[in-house]
């Protein structure tokens, strides 16, 4: 197939040759309204922003040129059927598991998984058993779950209907999975990837290996987050013969909107394109790309570490937290994707061989940067680790709708079951979940994020100091 071929940006660019006079939606009519006045160069972007007429196709049941993209998109993911979402990965996560598991079912779920996992399971009402996740020391937070934890999960559930599982998680760390995988289906049981960082996991070493590869039924891609595809696109794959495609797109179409954005489906399009044009040129250049950012660090004496996706670096500071560390950044108008107690983790874009304009850029700005040395070594907190491998939520979903909640300290959580689940954001990974019992652990760590500043998703009251928990005894009949 072409690859060079981006069928939706064609239509799109042949229509605008039109200079079409629109009398549809959307309301501001191809740019043409009083809105160029206040926003000039955005006009471009609304030409683009056209909804489903005659020869630009439609995004439910295609036909056309989104028909052929997705095409050209499942050619070079080589699977079933793989699909543009406009919804973000949110709305795979959710439409996978919806189509594949059916209420009360019990299905195996990576504990540090995305919300969007975790809301899936809750729309759902399934029995969700976590797997907690080993600790990596490298990059010093967590990392897989292993495939002792795995078969220990299949020896106490063994009829667990699906496996949801993280891979890469958000810091690039990315343990392979096949023998996971191969046992999950040895057991009869779905494999669900949310694989959000690694749509460019087909590329070849040293980039891992995608779960497509390894035998997943279903993969969940961001394109925006590691290509160039603008915010919410991205793609849901089709691994297998075993995916009720009727089902699927039923929940795709229920649950995406049904104005889908051109823009976004356009830069789907065009980072497919990307991706299947990338060299093996170009994906050394993007090594020395990245070594040369690095060696730009290291004279601030800010050390760069690497987890196993290449395009995924750390940094770190003497004597500063990951925190203080994003904030002098952003004095200078550097800005990562996010900080913990430890370091900042930057994402890196896969870069065409010659293009050094960015790094240009970033020369320029690390120059500007200016951090005092700090003498004092900043000391990091032990992980968490949870005392069980393998649990269950200590109050099912359905549970959770019959019990009375009330708030209480949050020194006083620990041993109680928790009512709303708390998220530090990013990475949108669950601390407390709704329905589990909170540990002492637990309790501690959100006094500790709180007083550090994080943002925090979930927990209403933490500005009170308050969580929280179901009432034990009561129930609302």
């Amino acid at each position: 197939m072409n690859h060079t071929s981006i069928p939706i940006i064609e239509a799109l660019q042949e229509h605008i040759k039109q200079q079409p006079l629109s009398f549809h939606v959307p309301g501001h009519k191809n740019g043409y309204t009083g809105i160029q006045e206040l926003l000039a160069d955005f006009q471009t972007i609304l030409r683009y922003d056209v909804t489903e007429i005659s020869g630009l196709d439609d995004f439910h049941s295609p036909e056309g040129c989104i028909l052929e993209a997705q095409q050209l998109l499942t050619h070079l993911y080589n699977t079933r059927k793989s699909y543009f979402l406009v919804n973000g990965s949110t709305v795979g996560n959710l439409a996978m598991v919806l189509a594949l598991c059916e209420e009360g079912e019990t299905v195996l779920v990576q504990r540090n998984s995305h919300k969007s996992i975790i809301h899936a399971l809750k729309l759902a009402k399934l029995r969700p058993i976590f797997l907690d996740t080993e600790y990596n020391a490298h990059i010093q937070t967590a990392g897989g779950v292993s495939f002792e934890t795995v078969k220990e999960a299949y020896h106490r559930y063994p009829f667990a209907k699906a496996i949801i599982l993280t891979y890469p998680n958000y810091y690039g760390i990315a343990e392979p999975l096949g023998e996971i995988i191969r046992l999950a289906k040895q057991k009869g049981s779905f494999v669900l990837v949310d694989e959000a960082h690694g749509p460019h996991f087909i590329l070849q070493d040293p980039f891992p290996l995608s779960s497509l590869k390894m035998g997943a039924d279903i993969v969940v891609h961001s394109a925006h987050k590691m290509l160039p595809a603008m915010t919410m696109g991205s793609y849901l794959h089709v691994g297998s013969q075993d995916v009720p495609l009727t089902k699927l797109e039923f929940y795709l179409q229920a649950l995406q909107s049904s104005s889908p954005s051109y823009p976004i489906m356009a830069s789907l399009d065009m980072a497919r394109a990307y991706l299947a044009g990338i060299t093996e040129e170009d994906q050394a250049f993007t090594l020395q790309m990245r070594e040369k950012l690095a060696e730009q660090l290291y004279q601030k004496e800010i050390e760069t570490v690497f987890s196993d996706d290449p395009l995924k670096m750390l940094l770190r500071k003497p004597g500063y937290s990951g925190y203080e560390l994003q904030k002098r950044l952003e004095e200078a108008h550097i800005y990562t994707e996010m900080a913990d107690p430890v370091q900042v983790l930057c994402t890196l874009p896969l870069f065409k061989k010659g293009d050094d304009g960015f790094l240009l850029r970033v020369k320029e700005k690390i120059e500007q940067l200016t951090i005092e040395e700090r003498k004092c070594r900043f000391l990091v907190d032990a992980p968490l680790v949870h005392k069980q491998k393998v649990s269950p939520l200590a109050l099912s979903y359905k549970e959770q709708e019959k019990r009375l909640r009330e708030w209480v300290c949050i020194e006083e959580a620990a041993g109680r079951i928790a009512a709303e689940t708390i998220i530090p954001y990013p990475p949108g990974i669950a601390l407390i979940m709704n329905g589990e019992r909170v540990s002492e652990e637990q309790a501690v760590i959100v006094k500790k994020l709180i007083v550090q500043g994080v943002h925090i998703q979930g927990g209403q009251r933490l500005d009170e100091n308050k969580v929280a928990v179901f009432c034990e005894e009561n129930i609302n009949e």
